[in-house]
Order: C-alpha cells, then structure tokens, then sequence
C-alpha cells in the first residue's frame, strides 16, 4: 500500500512530505470504506473549523477565465480532503457549489459559493498537529458576473488563479488578476488541463510572465510519459507524484527511481529546481547563504520559506506555478498542500483600512485618533468590539435573505447588537451559520478570520459594515457612527430588458422581487421609466439579464403571463458636450407633512483627466461621473450649524438621483464632473431636512441637464466591447470587414497563435523589468519535432487558425456568435470583455434618433 521512502529522501528533507503523502493516500482508501469513511465526515470533525485558531485559517478563492476548471478542482479538494465521497462534475450537473439550476444547466459558475473543509483530514494527523481550515470560495469566471468576483476579493487572503493549459492566459484571467492585485492579495498559478490535446505548459508559463507580469516560480514541472500527462514532479522536494486518473491515488516516486527509469526527466528536475534557487538567492539572503554553504543541497524547508516571504505581500512580483489536469485528478493534493504552505492565514495579512469622512486609515490608527463625546475631551472612545464586513446578500427562499460576512475584528454572537455603518441602523441577526455552497449548519459565533452567514438581518446590503460596542445603545458612539470598510465599487449597467405587469397586483409582486433582486445583486438595477411606466431591469450584459430573468421566473415565483416582457436591448448612456451655467435651486415644500427649505448651487461640466488627477477627498466616483461637495465655512464661525458628513453626503444622493435619467433619452448620464455648493448661510435653515436637501440637489442638476439639452450639448454614449475572436484563416477577411463596415468596429490586431514572442522584456508589477529570455520553463514533449508536424499540417491541408481582436459596439456582438458560426461553420470561439462607454456619431446617431 504503502511506497518506502529512502534514506536518502530523508537526508534531504523529503521524509516529512513524503510520510504526509502516504497518510493522506491511505486516509484517501481509508473514505472508500463505509464506516471508516462516515467517522472521518462525522460531524465533529467537520466543523471543527469554528474552534480553529487564526494561525490555521485559510480564506481562499479559485479565481480564473471561464471554463479554465474552477470548479471541477473545487469538487477534486473536496472529495480529496474527505468533505464529499463523490467527485462532482460539471457536465453531469452534480458539482457541490454550482447548485443553481441554471448553473447546472449551463455548466457555469453565476453565484460565488463557499465551502469549508479541513487539509489535511484531521482523523489522519497524528496525535499534536492540527489542520489547516480552508474556506474556499468559488468564483465565476464570466465577465458578466465581474462584480460578483469584485465584491468577493477583498474578503480573501489568497487565491488559486487557474489557467487552461491550452488556452494560455484568457481576458478574464488578466482581469481577475489585475483584480486581486489591488486587493493585495498573495496568488498561486495552477497549469490545468495539462492531459488536452494542445497543450502546453511552457507557452502558459511564458504567457503568464508576459501577460500576468509575474516572475514564475515553479515549483513543479509536468510528467509526461510519451503523449501522455501522468503526474508532476515536485521540484522543491527531488520527487515524482503519480496519480491515478480514477480515483486521484498517488504514488511517490524518489529522485533515485526517476534516475533509473526517466534519467532525462530526473536531470530536467534537478534544473528546475537550480533555476529555482538561483532566482530565490537573488531576492533572499537566507538562501543565498544557505546555497554557498552547500552549493546546490538547499533544504526544501528553506526554499519554500522564501517562496512565502516573496508573495506575501500580495504584489505578486512573484508567483509560484504548479501543474495538473483536475478532471483526470492529477496534481490536486499538492496544490492543497501548496494552498497551506504558501498563502497567509488573516492574522498575516496586512491591517484593516477603514474609511472615516474623507480620509482612510488602519485600524489602529483609528482608535487612536478616533474624536472624543463632545465636552469630555479626556475621555476615551467606547471600545469596538467587532468589526465586519458584508460582502454577499442571497435570498435563500425558505431561510429568507443572508448576509454573508468576513470577521476582522472580535466576534460575533447571535446576541449581538450590530450597528449597521451605512444604513444608521441597528439590527440583531437570528442565526448565524456555517455555509457550505447549500448546506447550511448553526453556530453560536463567528471569530475574527471566520467567513460564515446570517439570517434576519433587515437592511443589510452587499458592502455595508458591521460594527458593535459594549451594551445596547440606542445609537452608535458618535465618533464610530459613520465608520466603514471599503466597498468595490458598482460597474455601470451595459443592459436592460422591460418589463410591462398587465395589473397592479402584478406590479406589486415584481417590484417587491425586483427590490429583493438588486439586494442580492447591486450591479443590478431597476427603475420605473417615468413616460412608459415600464418597469426597467439593467444589468451587466446578455447572460447576467438572462440569469436575472430567470431568478425571477422561478426563485420568486413571478408568472409569466403576468406581463410583457421585452428583448434584451443594449442600455445607452447621455454625457455633456459643454459646461453649464450654475444652477441654484431652492427646494421648500412639504415633505411628509413636514414644511422645510433647503437650496444649493450646481455646475456641470464634461469630465476631463485633470478632474480625476486633482480628485479632492470632499469627492466620490459613482457610475462614470465625479461629484464634488464644496460647503465653505463662513467666516465669523468655526463650527458649523449641522454635520458636514451627513450633509455632504445628502448632497451626494441628490446629484447621483439626478444623473440617473438624462434629459434626451432618460438615460443615465457619464462622464459629467458635478460641482455641488452648499452655502451654510444661505442654504440651510433650522428646518432643513435631509430630504429637503437632497432634493435641492436632484432639482439642480434636472435643471442643469435640462438647459444643457436645450442648447443642443448633450450626446449619446453607447457600451464599446473588446473582443477577440479565433477563426479560420480563410474566414478572417470576411469577418474583418463585417465588423468594421457594418458593425462600426474596428480590428486593432491579426495574428497566429504561434506568433506570440517571449523574446523580449516586460514591466513586471513590481516595476522591476522581465526578461522573458530568461524565464525558465522545460519543453514540451515532442517539442524538437514541432516544425516538422506544422510542415506536416500545411501538406495536408489542416485549418489554420487566427486571433482577430478589437473593439465594437456591444449591441452589435451580444448576439454575434450566431452570426459567426455561420460564417465559420462553427470553427470559432468569441470572447467579449467590457470596455468603455463611447460616443455615438454619424449614421447610428441618426438611428437612434428616429428610434427616440
């Protein structure tokens, strides 16, 4: 059962990775067993995680382009870490965290979901060790559910970027990564689907230091046996793992037995791994020691150590690579093991940022500088007992809408008095679970490091923090009222379908689904168009509005036949082509039987690069516009009849209201720089209300905008798409001109796939330059008779392939595969990622002119 390891592997450091994979393969055997299997899953060790330590903690996500293998490598570590007794596959529409039905019907990832389990198994460790809790989220990885990835990010310490072996880096495998690059969050690449026809492992390393701006570091190559992918070697450790392509069993292999059956394979091991070494030594000095001490004998210890210090920063100047095909269950369990060795556990990762006013500050800057009760200067602020952050909202039918939060700070219980920073709220939650994708399990609290759920939280939205204090106040401590974790912010909706119910009761029961909908989801929108009386749903593209439509179909029970449903059409935005005279509005009418005045004074103006370059921090980005609150103090005073915040931000919700309909189509409008002055003396009285003055604000900017249409200076935008399209040659002049003359876009690049040339530098994101030159990866197998296999192609008349890429409308390719499979005979793939909102000219001005 078991493979002996050698003394010489013990020499050198492998006896420990090499006994944890033997106990691992036989814990593997043990789960086949029924009885001993059942006692692994039992309940206790399951959730075990709740008593886990911070230390043992890894919150992690699977990030990548779609169909790069996601979630087939989920439902591989689960089934490998003994959390599942059978290995999900998308094809069969049976996998753990795709549990949607559209999900399963399509094959995708729509929702992120998380799952919990132990690495390794805790009944396989010997007496003293602990293992490691992983709570993995699984992420989409079409662009339409970008923001689903977005909002999921920032919670994580680390994440697994997977790329498809043959496809190389995606566009939205760069996207993501530039992603979790402004969160800062440590990454691992995994080479997958390495068994495809196609393949490569070297043109993926080699596209990734090019395209993902990265020094690869790889810590294993890929085992090939002839043509076919049979395990991995792991450079680190100088040893061959084999798997089996059934049941995922593995079989250690000593550096000595690769010497005697594959010494090609063992001398391209021993290069790696002293190509692995000599980067490290350039960047860490213990290794540098360590390496003159014993020339190339550098313990594995040492080396994976180092590897640690290089990412943990997240700045991923470095990434170390690892291989493996996930649905033959091939290099699965060493991505675990580098899962636990590699990434940060929350304690390691840097201080929460929180944003107080204007200004953004850690957390311990914050309670020391945090302002004293008004009269009490010595005093101190009451103390914070927990910090979180909501990061989902999914309305699960029979359990009602959850909240899904992230524990920075303290703990939370299900007694806790939560204080809900962005609404001004406070709400008590009626349970708090443990999820796993559906699964659901009560827990009394949630510590800090945790990811879990709750339920009964009345107003929670995505992105709102959750603060709580000693006792039950009726109101937040002054000094924390307004206090915030960061949330991403919401892309501009590119879509929209129209909804028309056939009665009031009909309305009713849509608009309550559709308020529910948008609280699940914020990148989705809906409003009631004022002229039609249509009910307008906006999203992110095709398949987002088509996922939403459905989740309205059948989650919330809508009838069909209860209204008109409209085509999805492509959503337009208006911007201004000039600057506006300033608009100053007073607003004084009763509000809720409620008399009140308030007043202020809009200038609108086209958003230039200088306005984001000089971006003050009384400012805010929202939907493609800035807006920027000026409330000067008068001069006979030095402190203020209100709070500015809480005006300001009044101010904010008024203007953003007022640029959600555009004067021309009732559009929303961007790309507009919004100048809001609020004059204490003039604009406020003692019987301002904040919905005295957020109106004052909506009325202005209508004001502006509606002059600005009078005078013939507000324009179109139209949502633009990068696509990149891979067709036969023979179909490319076709398709070239089709979208430059009849689909107004324009082809930036044509080229082989052979084509690509690492032969040159790249700035890496660190600043440092790569040299693709110098980027080890081995070769491929049969690599040295590649041009005599293309020469052979040519004779034999074989399709050659070409990369079409450019930018168009994205009215004119939401649809456009079909046209292309016509054109191609089905011998093409189209990729479609956002671009920006453009101007519309010419001739499809004048159509949507006489569409108007």
């Amino acid at each position: 059962m078991f493979t002996t390891v050698s003394s010489h592997a013990c020499r050198h450091g492998q006896g420990k990775l090499l006994l944890r994979f033997l106990v691992l393969k036989n814990a593997r055997l043990c789960n086949s067993n029924s009885s001993i299997g059942k006692g692994i899953r039992s309940y206790a060790t399951e959730h075990a995680h709740h008593e886990a330590r911070i230390e043992n903690i890894r919150n992690i996500g699977i990030i990548a382009h779609v169909d790069a293998g996601k979630t087939t490598t989920t439902e591989r570590m689960l089934y490998h870490s003994g959390r599942t007794r059978h290995i999900g596959n998308v094809d069969h529409g049976n996998t753990t965290t795709d549990f949607l039905p559209m999900e399963r019907e399509r094959g995708i990832t729509i929702q992120s979901a998380a799952v919990t389990f132990q690495w390794p198994p805790k009944s396989v460790l010997p007496n003293g060790q602990e293992s490691k809790t992983i709570n993995l989220i699984d992420t989409p990885g079409h662009q339409d559910f970008r923001y689903e990835v977005d909002r999921c990010l920032p919670i994580l310490d680390g994440a697994v970027c997977i790329m498809d072996g043959v496809k190389g880096v995606e566009t939205h495998t760069e996207r993501v990564w530039q992603s979790a690059h402004l969160s800062n969050i440590p990454r691992l690449l995994y080479v997958n689907k390495l068994d495809r026809d196609g393949a490569s492992f070297k043109r993926a390393v080699q596209e990734a230091a090019a395209r993902l701006k990265t020094w690869p570091l790889l810590c294993q190559i890929p085992w090939w046996q002839k043509d076919e992918f049979v395990g991995v070697i792991d450079v680190i450790h100088e040893v061959g793992l084999r798997f089996s392509k059934n049941s995922g069993a593995m079989t250690v292999v000593p550096k000595e037995t690769l010497a005697t059956h594959n010494p090609a394979l063992k001398d391209e091991m021993e290069k790696a791994r002293l190509q692995l070494i000599d980067k490290l030594s350039d960047q860490d000095e213990g290794i540098m020691e360590e390496y003159l001490e014993r020339d190339i004998n550098v313990s594995s210890g040492t080396i994976k150590k180092a590897i640690r210090r290089l990412i943990i920063d997240g700045e991923a100047k470095f990434t170390p690579v690892f291989a493996g095909s996930s649905l033959t269950n091939i290099g699965v369990q060493p991505l675990l093991e580098a899962v636990v060795d590699y990434l940060p556990n929350p304690s390691e990762r840097p201080e929460l940022r929180l944003i107080t006013g204007s200004k953004t500050v850690t957390f311990s800057e914050f309670m020391e500088t945090a302002p004293k009760k008004k009269g009490a200067p010595h005093q101190k602020p009451e103390p914070v007992l927990s910090v979180s952050h909501v990061f989902k909202v999914v309305d699960s039918g029979a359990r009602g809408l959850m909240s899904w939060v992230r524990t920075y700070h303290g703990s939370l219980s299900r007694s806790s008095h939560m204080w809900n920073s962005n609404m001004h709220v406070f709400e008590k939650p009626q349970n708090i679970m443990h999820v796993s994708a559906k699964d659901y399990h009560d827990i009394q609290t949630l510590p800090t490091g945790h990811i879990g759920a709750m339920t009964g939280l009345k107003q929670a939205r995505t992105g709102d923090t959750l603060l709580t204090f000693p006792g039950h106040q009726a109101q937040a401590p002054e000094a924390y009222r307004s206090v915030r974790i960061k949330a991403p912010e919401t892309p501009p909706a590119v879509a929209f379908i129209s909804i028309e119910p056939y009665t009031k009761t009909a309305g009713d029961k849509i608009v309550d689904a559709l308020q529910r909908l948008s609280r699940e989801d914020p990148s989705i929108r809906w409003h009631k168009d004022e002229r039609s009386e249509q009910l307008i749903l906006s999203g992110m593209g095709l398949l987002h509005l088509e996922i939403a439509q459905d989740r309205l179909l059948t989650h919330y029970k809508i009838e069909k036949e209860t209204a008109i449903w409209g085509d999805i059409e492509v959503e337009y935005s208006e911007c201004l082509f000039a600057p506006t005279r300033p608009h100053h509005h007073e607003y004084d009418r009763a509000l809720r039987g409620v008399a009140g005045r308030a007043a202020c004074a809009v200038l609108l103006e086209p958003l230039e690069a200088c306005h984001h370059d000089t971006l003050l921090e009384s400012s805010i980005e929202r939907d493609g516009n800035v807006i920027h609150v000026s409330i000067p103090l008068p001069e006979d005073t030095d402190e203020l009849p209100f709070d500015t915040e809480t005006v300001r931000q009044q101010l904010f919700n008024g203007a953003i209201a007022g640029l959600s309909r555009g004067p021309r189509r009732s559009a929303p409008v961007r790309k507009c720089h919004v100048h809001i002055t609020f004059d204490p003396e003039k604009d406020w009285s003692k019987n301002s209300t904040g919905g005295h003055i957020t109106n004052a604000a909506l009325f202005a900017v209508r004001a502006a905008l509606k002059e600005a249409h009078e005078n013939a200076q507000v324009g179109i935008l139209e949502p633009f798409t990068k696509f990149t399209i891979h067709c036969p040659e023979e179909a490319s002049h076709a398709i070239q001109h089709d979208i430059s003359s009849a689909r107004g876009g324009q082809v930036m690049e044509v080229r082989k796939p052979e084509e690509d040339d690492y032969s040159g530098s790249v700035d890496g994101q660190g600043g440092e330059r790569i040299d693709l030159t110098r980027v080890y990866v081995p070769p491929d197998p049969y690599e040295g008779v590649q041009s005599l296999r293309d020469e052979g192609k040519k004779m034999s008349g074989s399709v050659r392939m070409l990369h079409i890429m450019g930018k168009a409308p994205l009215k004119e390719m939401m649809k456009y595969d079909g046209h292309l499979r016509s054109m191609t005979g089905g011998r093409h793939t189209l990729t479609l990622d956002p671009g920006e909102f453009e101007l519309v000219t010419g001739p499809r001005e004048k159509a949507l002119a006489l569409e108007s």
